[in-house]
């Protein structure tokens, strides 16, 4: 199973999903097949609704083929700041919506007989020091006032030294590509349809009729659900979410010292454990390092540190893989579910899940299955994504950003001076200057140069090298591309332009 990077999960090693054809029309399009729009689909179409899924590479290619899949109630934004931003009874509800979605995989496992090793878990929460210990002390308490009980413990299941720490029952972990592909098989039982390799170009609306407009032609749709981790295009909610890398080791003990629990600490960036057996194996799950998309020069360093923390702290066997993953962190706390601004009410959308995306995939697919099929949610007015008016002149923002002018007018490059000025080792990226240009170059192992225009083409920001992932990656918003400039991850909807390199032996010819 293919993913949105060089690196490799412990969750790809799946078949290939066998894809189908695309039917004319149906009653929901959605746009991604991840937790989220697998999910919904399922929902939907147990409701009686004719759904088709669209995925642009495979299912599980972006974050949810990346995730830790930790399933959580105690989630990354602590109840009391969503008591802050949103008041005591909303915060209840998020955790009454947060626990029904760890009851629905659950119940989902159960009845379609999935082999995921889904498992209840205790979590751990503790701190350091007095200032991280006074922010538990508030975590407790809040996360109490919601009705989700939460103690303070005198031991935690990781070897490290604490000075506070507190413990909730009932959370879980999951094989999440197991769990993805059970859902969808079910999914396809019950007749819908998910087409991958497939991706959505555009969506219009013209006479009452809304069409999508895909790589393999044209389906007519009664709702688009943009399942996509961050909208394609142009949106408000790119300006109200921040994309975010966090860093992962799956390695295997000499002691078996695995903690059987979901573990973590209070660092900024925080760390996570937890322990997944997959075909009798046992990997302890480490992560964190978090850090703004774009913003970490060598995100190669990210895994060593995580790797060098480890060790100091358990007897590894063995880094058996390594991976990194995409998420974006709302403005406010929450996530945005709902209506899509800017777009007819028959465009839904979910995104900003932060850390917690496999619980918030999950209720994303009761908002959004309500919304279709009811009208209305009981979640519907916190989760809102309009809950965020547009800045003064943010339509003249983008306007603008489109209308820069930043065509490369189809010039070729000469490989040697390329290759003279930008001095890469092999296996390695950078941006380089030459001719007045910006180009991004990398060289392959074997010695191949590949150049592109690093202008990404969402709003024109340039992208950056990423080391570990062998992308390019956009600082703005989170779009993300190969190394030979195909698109991985939105919002960006067209690839990097690639730049024509020539040697100075043909344009002598020439």
């Amino acid at each position: 199973m293919k993913r949105d990077g060089q690196c490799i999960s412990l969750w790809q090693d799946m078949p290939e999903y066998i894809s189908q054809r695309m039917p004319a029309e149906a009653d929901v399009v959605i746009v991604g097949g991840g937790i989220t729009g697998i999910s919904t689909a399922l929902r939907l179409q147990r409701e009686g609704k004719k759904c088709v899924v669209l995925e642009a590479q495979n299912i599980c290619f972006g974050t949810t083929g990346g995730t830790t899949a930790h399933l959580n109630t105690l989630l990354d934004t602590p109840y009391y700041t969503i008591k802050d931003n949103f008041g005591e009874e909303n915060a209840k509800l998020v955790y009454t919506i947060t626990n029904k979605a760890l009851n629905l995989i659950e119940k989902n496992v159960i009845a379609y007989e999935i082999d995921c090793g889904f498992e209840r878990k205790s979590a751990y929460l503790f701190a350091h020091d007095k200032k991280q210990s006074e922010e538990l002390d508030k975590i407790v308490e809040s996360t109490n006032e919601v009705g989700l009980r939460m103690d303070f413990s005198k031991n935690i299941p990781v070897p490290l030294s604490f000075e506070k720490a507190a413990k909730v029952e009932d959370q879980a972990q999951i094989h999440i590509t197991k769990y993805i592909f059970g859902i969808a098989e079910a999914f396809q039982r019950m007749e819908g349809y998910i087409v991958q390799n497939c991706r959505v170009m555009d969506v219009t609306h013209e006479n009452d009729e809304t069409i999508v407009h895909t790589a393999k032609g044209k389906i007519k749709a009664g709702h688009v659900v943009y399942a996509t981790h961050t909208p394609p295009g142009v949106n408000v909610l790119h300006f109200e979410v921040a994309p975010y890398r966090s860093y992962v080791l799956a390695a295997t003990l000499t002691d078996n010292n695995y903690p059987d629990a979901l573990v973590y600490d209070m660092d900024d960036p925080y760390h996570y454990y937890r322990t997944q057996e997959v075909d009798g194996k046992k990997y302890l799950i480490f992560g964190g390092e978090d850090h703004k998309t774009g913003h970490e020069e060598n995100t190669e360093f990210c895994f060593t540190k995580l790797e060098s923390y480890l060790r100091k702290h358990y007897n590894v066997e063995e880094i058996a893989y390594k991976w990194s993953s995409q998420y974006f962190e709302p403005a406010d706390g929450l996530p945005y579910i709902g209506h899509l601004p800017g777009n007819p009410e028959n465009v839904l959308v979910a995104t900003g899940f932060g850390g917690n995306g496999i619980t918030y995939g999950t209720v994303a697919s009761c908002i959004l299955s309500d919304l279709i099929c009811k009208g209305s949610s009981t979640y519907a007015e916190l989760f809102n994504p309009a809950r965020f008016k547009p800045v003064a002149g943010f339509a003249n923002i983008v306007k603008e950003n489109a209308d820069v002018a930043r065509e490369f007018v189809a010039k070729k490059f000469s490989q040697e001076k390329i290759e003279s000025i930008s001095e890469l080792a092999h296996d390695e990226g950078k941006l380089v200057k030459y001719e007045g240009h910006s180009l991004g170059v990398y060289k392959s192992h074997e010695g191949k140069l590949f150049a592109v225009n690093p202008s990404c083409p969402h709003i024109y920001c340039n992208v950056g090298w990423n080391n570990a992932e062998k992308s390019w990656d956009c600082p703005c918003h989170g779009s993300r591309f190969s190394y030979t400039g195909e698109i991985m991850t939105a919002p960006a909807s067209r690839d990097l332009e690639v730049v024509e390199l020539f040697k100075d032996t043909e344009h002598v010819k020439k």
